[in-house]
């Protein structure tokens, strides 16, 4: 035998065994997002309760580390989805192209807003996004214009008119999408509204991207794990810390916890609609097309996530605390997992 057809011939067999091998697994396991998580487990119960299949499993691992256990291969041994606190980046579409998860399904489930949220017993807090990059930048710009490390201990150090306590911000990790989505929707931007920072980019992008894109790592932001419940447990006993995740840790704590004004606008389920609150977002779940044929219910879960009944406005995941899509972009997700229709990867960002 030809040792190309023979090598071609043993690279499909493993291929088809892998995903074959996904019968052995009857019960749909998804990974992803700490914000997405509510939602999906949400929809999960939904098609548990409704029979016929067991309940789906829903691990909270925050977007990049769902996206890598999502794209490091098909079969039993692998997430049949993801969630996504962001759309997919180019970086991560080729690794799943590279690891044989080659047809991958893209569905945007809804909207959320980016909170920054402190405890009901605290005084309000009105932000722009340019004051919170000087809160938590690893370098700002000094008086001559020029970066220096951050010295900013207090609100107050940042701009006069904000209250005098403690710089004290719980965050998420680099792994997930809430930290993308701070450095995307708040850190560039923020940057962007300081004159010096504006000069810095149009001399030297490369220190400007920088800038932004890295966080100080000298006390007042904390890293506080990809749950966000625990965050929002600290934010009872601490006025003075201030947590950052999605809008429905907000919504569903609005007894204990209150959001921080950006740039004038407030978080709730109209301004994030109409994208006026400046820091929202879309949120995403990838499912593997070569598992809808082998893992029971996979077609049925993706199908009731973008249903009416759980998505658009009125449904049960706005209840959870998501924005509903508008109908159009829902019925492109509708289409889209009724097509099983597959990403090319145009338009994805670094």
């Amino acid at each position: 035998m030809n040792k190309k057809f023979l090598g071609i011939s043993v690279a499909a067999l493993a291929m088809a065994v892998s995903v074959g091998s996904a019968v052995a697994r009857d019960q749909i396991r998804i990974v992803g997002s700490s914000t997405v998580y509510p939602f999906t487990t949400a929809v999960a119960e939904q098609l548990g309760k409704a029979g016929g299949i067991k309940t789906p499993v829903v691990e909270s691992t925050g977007t990049g580390g769902g996206m890598k256990m999502f794209c490091e291969g098909v079969g039993e041994n692998f997430p049949d989805a993801t969630n996504a606190s962001r759309r997919m980046k180019i970086g991560e579409f080729e690794g799943c192209q590279k690891n044989g998860v080659k047809d991958i399904i893209e569905l945007m489930v809804g909207y959320d807003g980016l909170t920054l949220a402190l405890s009901k017993k605290a005084q309000p807090l009105k932000l722009t996004r340019a004051q919170v990059f000087l809160a938590l930048a690893k370098q700002v710009p000094g008086p001559d214009g020029k970066l220096i490390a951050n010295p900013y201990k207090t609100w107050n150090q940042v701009d006069a008119a904000l209250p005098n306590r403690p710089i004290e911000v719980l965050g998420p990790p680099p792994t997930s999408g809430t930290r993308d989505s701070l450095h995307e929707l708040i850190m560039e931007p923020g940057a962007e509204q300081i004159p010096a920072m504006k000069a810095l980019k149009a001399a030297d992008r490369k220190a400007f991207d920088a800038a932004w894109k890295s966080i100080r790592e000298d006390g007042p932001y904390v890293e506080a794990g990809e749950n966000d419940n625990v965050i929002v447990q600290k934010l009872e006993t601490n006025q003075n810390a201030i947590g950052v995740f999605g809008y429905s840790f907000l919504e569903e704590n609005v007894a204990k916890i209150q959001g921080a004004s950006i740039d004038g606008v407030m978080p709730d389920m109209d301004t994030i609609a109409s994208l006026k609150y400046s820091p929202s977002r879309e949120l995403f779940i990838y499912i593997k097309k070569a598992h809808i044929s082998v893992v029971p219910g996979l077609d049925k879960f993706a199908a009731e996530y973008v249903s009416d009944k759980a998505a658009a406005e009125g449904g049960y995941l706005e209840k959870k605390g998501l924005v509903p899509v508008p109908k159009a972009k829902l019925a492109t997700s509708k289409a889209n997992i009724a097509a099983q229709k597959v990403m090319t990867g145009e338009g994805l960002s670094k």
